[in-house]
Parts: C-alpha cells; sequence; structure tokens
C-alpha cells in the first residue's frame, strides 16, 4: 500500500529553535542577520515524515483491522475453552467476561494525565506494545511448563487479562483525543462505517482460520492457544507502529487545570449527563447474560468449540455488510437514530437463546442468522457512540470527555458480570422442566437480561442530539427507500420490452424516418389448403 508522505518538523526542533532565539535576545551584543542565518541551519533538526490525511486514514483503517485481529484471538472462545482447560469455573469465566468492563477506571487515570502533557503519541505507544505483549507468558506458559498446578495458571490467566485490559483502557482515550483532533468532522460517520466494514470482514476471518487450526489440530487447546497468541501479539504491535506516520496534534489542555474542574467538566452538559446515564444501565442490561455465551453454548447446548468459533466468526458478516450503510445513516441523520434503532432489537440475541436447543446442529443453524443480526446491532452502536463521542466532545479536555462516557458504564457492566458470574455459580444444577422445556440456570440470567434490555429501549429516548433528525422519520425514509429499490428491482425484472433509445447522431445529421411496422402476425393468415373451413385453396 502505497501512503502519501509529507514532512512535519517535530517538537524537539522547534523547541531548539526557540532556546536560540530566546539567548541571541537575551545576549548583549546581537549577531547580524547575516550570523543568525549562518547559525540557524547549523542547529540539527529531526523532521518527522507523516502521511497525508488521506493516506492516514487508510493507515488507521488496516490498523483497525490488525487490531480486531489481535483483540479476537485474544478473547474468543478459544480462550474459554483453554481456561476450562486449565480448570477454570462459572466464577472465573464471569471475571474474565467482565473484566474489559471492570478496569475502564483506567480511563480516567489517563484523562487527567494527558492534560499534564503536550504530545500523546510516545506514551500511548510505549503503554500501548508492552499492552499487546503482556498475555504471552498466559498463553505459553502451560506449554512450556506443564508442572506447575492448574489453579496457578488459571489465576495468571485472570491477572495478566485484568492487566491487559487496563493497559488498554489507559490507551483509550489517548487515541480517542488524537482522533478527535486529527480526523475532520465533515463525513466522520462514513469514515467510521468503512473502519467497521473492514474491521468486522477481518474478524470473521480471524475468528474463522482460528476455528479451522483448532479443529484440525489434535494436540488439545494449550499448545493451539499458544500459537494463537504469537499472532495476536505480532498483529497488535504492527497495528500500533502503523501511527508512527500519522500526524499528532498538540494536547488541547482543559481550561482550569485544577483536578476537580477536568473531572466535572463533562458532567455540566445536559447532552452528556444523558448519555452516561443510559450508558450506565445499557452495561448492566447487556452484561447481565452477554459474558456467558459461550459457555452456555459450550456447556448447555453440547456445540464444540470449532462451531462456536466458526458461528461467532459468521456473526460479523452481518456488521460488514451494513457498517458503512450506517455510518451514512449517522452522518445523515444523526447518531441519536442510528442509537436508538439499534438498541431496540437488541433483546433478540437472548431471547432466541432461551428456546435453543440442546442440539449442537440444530443450534448452530438457528443461530447463525441471529448472531449476524446481533453483530449488525453492535456496529450500529458502536458507531453512534464513537460519533457522538468525537462530534460534541470540545477540543479542551476531550481525552476526560471520552472517558466519562465509557468508563463508568463499563465500571457499572463489569460489576454487573462479576455478580451475574456469583450467581450463575451458585444456581448451578438448579434445573427443571417448563411445559416440557428445560430450564437452566443460564436461562434464569438470559430471562433477566431480556428484561432489561427492553427497558432500555425505552431509556434511549432521554438521549439528547440536538442536530438529529427524528427517529420516526429515519423509519420513514429508509422504509421509503426499500420500497424504491424494490419497485426498482421488479420492474427491470419483469419488464419484456423496454422503450428504444434514440440513436446519437453526428452534427447536421437527422434522424431516420423508422420503418412502419404492421400490426397483423404475418402466421394468423397462413392455412392450410385443405382446410374446408377455408374458402380458398390457395396459402397466404
Amino acid at each position: 500500500m502505497a501512503f502519501g508522505r509529507k514532512p512535519v518538523a517535530s517538537s524537539s526542533a522547534k523547541i531548539a529553535c526557540d532556546s536560540v532565539s530566546a539567548r541571541s535576545l537575551a545576549s548583549a551584543t546581537t549577531p547580524p542577520p547575516s550570523t543568525l542565518t549562518s547559525i540557524l541551519p547549523a542547529i540539527p533538526q529531526r523532521v518527522l515524515i507523516v502521511w497525508s490525511q488521506k493516506s492516514a486514514q487508510r493507515a488507521i483503517i488496516v490498523a483497525g483491522c490488525l487490531g480486531t485481529i489481535y483483540l479476537q484471538l485474544t478473547t474468543s472462545p478459544a480462550t474459554v475453552q483453554f481456561a476450562r482447560a486449565l480448570g477454570a469455573n462459572g466464577m472465573h469465566i464471569g471475571i474474565l467476561g467482565a473484566l474489559p468492563t471492570t478496569m475502564l477506571f483506567m480511563q480516567f487515570v489517563s484523562a487527567v494525565l494527558v492534560n499534564r502533557i503536550k504530545f500523546r503519541r510516545r506514551l500511548w505507544l510505549t503503554v500501548g506494545i508492552t499492552h499487546r505483549l503482556v498475555m504471552l507468558p498466559a498463553a505459553l506458559g502451560p506449554t512450556l511448563w506443564p508442572d506447575m498446578p492448574a489453579g496457578f495458571w488459571i489465576w495468571t490467566l485472570v491477572g495478566l487479562t485484568a492487566v491487559n485490559y487496563a493497559m488498554a483502557d489507559f490507551c483509550h482515550p489517548l487515541w480517542m483525543s488524537w482522533m478527535g483532533d486529527y480526523l475532520p468532522k465533515q463525513g466522520l460517520g462514513r469514515f467510521w462505517g468503512r473502519r467497521h466494514l473492514w474491521m468486522h470482514w477481518s474478524a470473521a476471518a480471524a475468528l474463522g482460520l482460528a476455528a479451522v487450526y483448532v479443529s484440525g489440530n489434535p494436540e488439545g487447546i494449550k499448545p493451539v492457544f499458544a500459537v494463537l497468541g504469537v499472532i495476536a501479539a505480532v498483529c497488535g504491535v504492527v497495528d500500533l507502529l502503523l501511527f508512527l506516520k500519522v500526524e499528532e496534534p498538540p494536547v488541547q489542555p482543559a481550561p482550569s487545570p485544577r483536578l476537580l474542574d477536568i473531572l466535572t467538566a463533562p458532567f455540566q452538559q445536559r447532552e452528556f449527563r444523558r448519555f452516561i446515564g443510559f450508558s450506565c444501565f445499557w452495561h448492566f442490561a447487556a452484561m447481565t447474560g452477554a459474558p456467558f455465551i459461550s459457555l452456555f453454548l459450550l456447556e448447555y447446548v453440547g456445540m464444540d468449540l470449532f462451531h462456536v468459533m466458526l458461528l461467532w466468526a459468521t456473526s460479523w458478516i452481518g456488521g460488514a455488510l451494513t457498517a458503512s450503510r450506517m455510518g451514512w445513516v449517522a452522518d445523515k441523520f444523526g447518531h441519536r437514530p442510528l442509537l436508538v434503532l439499534s438498541i431496540a432489537f437488541k433483546f433478540t440475541l437472548m431471547a432466541v437463546l432461551l428456546f435453543v436447543p440442546a442440539n449442537p446442529t440444530l443450534a448452530f443453524w438457528m443461530l447463525m442468522p441471529i448472531f449476524m443480526f446481533d453483530a449488525l446491532l453492535n456496529a450500529g452502536i458502536t458507531i453512534a457512540q464513537h460519533g457522538f463521542l468525537l462530534r460534541y466532545s470540545p477540543s479542551e479536555n476531550r481525552a476526560m470527555y471520552v472517558a466519562a462516557g465509557t468508563a463508568i458504564a463499563g465500571m457499572v457492566g463489569g460489576a454487573t458480570g462479576i455478580g451475574s458470574g456469583f450467581a450463575l455459580r451458585s444456581l448451578a444444577g438448579w434445573d427443571f422442566s417448563f411445559f416440557a422445556v428445560g430450564v437452566s440456570h443460564f436461562h434464569v440470567l438470559f430471562s433477566v437480561s431480556v428484561v432489561l434490555r427492553l427497558l432500555s429501549a425505552v431509556l434511549v429516548l432521554r438521549v439528547e442530539e440536538p442536530e438529529a433528525v427524528r427517529t420516526g422519520e429515519v423509519v420513514a425514509h429508509l422504509w421509503h427507500a426499500a420500497q424504491r429499490r424494490l419497485l426498482r428491482l421488479t420492474h427491470a425484472t419483469w419488464r419484456v420490452d423496454p422503450a428504444a433509445k434514440s440513436p446519437r447522431l453526428l452534427a447536421g445529421e437527422t434522424a431516420l424516418l423508422r420503418r412502419p411496422r404492421t400490426r397483423k402476425v404475418p402466421w394468423r393468415d397462413i392455412v392450410k389448403a385443405d382446410d374446408p373451413s377455408h374458402e380458398s385453396h390457395t396459402t397466404v
């Protein structure tokens, strides 16, 4: 991939020039201009070559695909199976599922720190590369040192996963504030849509290939997970190194340096307060059942790891097919309608899981379109949330707005996931039949999650966006657009005699007279010569 580049003087070069100017002004004998011109070119200046805006956006999309591969290989159902092979139970699985949101408090630490620095690239890269390598001991340890007790490796996996997510959440406000200052506001939704389109295809390909590798390797999950961990680390590091050539605007610090003012700034805006309140309840509703879907398919349904990973891999196709269109909807109508429509149907997956039979083959084909539909909704929620945060957060103290919009809700979801894990373990063995339908401890959590998700569909209406179009108008527009496309499709399918195009004429040329055609069909006048019903014995 060829990227256009332009040279930009680095901050150290600018500081060096300023210091030389200050010393020359402070001296008693100021050298003439000819002397200054001879001095300044001799100062060593470090020039940073950066990509153009268009090339940088392509690099950001490629980096997002590599980061998605890292995330999928380290958090796929193979991780759940790896933990089960080490002896993990429902409590451990619940903790692992809750850690991505529990560690979101690190975003506040990052948001406070970013107001004390001028450029964030070096800090972001240092923490980010460490974050991409920290899972290697947990992935390689059980294979390299198999004599260690299994309990040691279980808690090593849990602890390093916590560190991994803590570093990831520390880097998130740094990256989001960087992108918010760098990417243009015009067409931001379309860019996120294109990025998520390729990220979803990358996730589908990564999980699909990983599923094939897992199913074709008879050595067990431990060596397989070690190989997946190494591949994920390589992709994750390359993802971060691509940002070395992306231009970084300087940080715009908060107007007030007081810590209390920095922390409370997002809550002083009505739109952000309502957005944060809804996000908290939504994470509470989602994390009641979401961390246990893979465990439910493995234990209750009896599906093998290959089909579970393949199910998640095909689910990403649903988001890939519609992510670009959702970005267009966010740009044209606003982020609120997209968020409302996505949340309104998020109960579907949990509701279907309540009726999934304990038949692996039937459950796989039954859940495949539902998982694709759920991934479609997840893409809409992510595009709407990212666009809302970057569009309506000010340049000053942007990192704190990003942290407040995601971290508080994440901590609520993390606590919910841990509590649900304890509840799942306490309800283990509590199974019964209701109208010939088996009910397990998984069904109890999924039922509660369905009710909470339906309440979220009502609470999302409280989110405000001044420039957004009403959701009903968006639905009417999309419905009429679908009808027009259907009519064009049927018209093109059933039309037999399309109108002939007029010929292209040269200068001074007149159209030729069309040859008149008779309406009579020639073979209607042809009869048999020996037909007694006809007066003539000749044939026309």
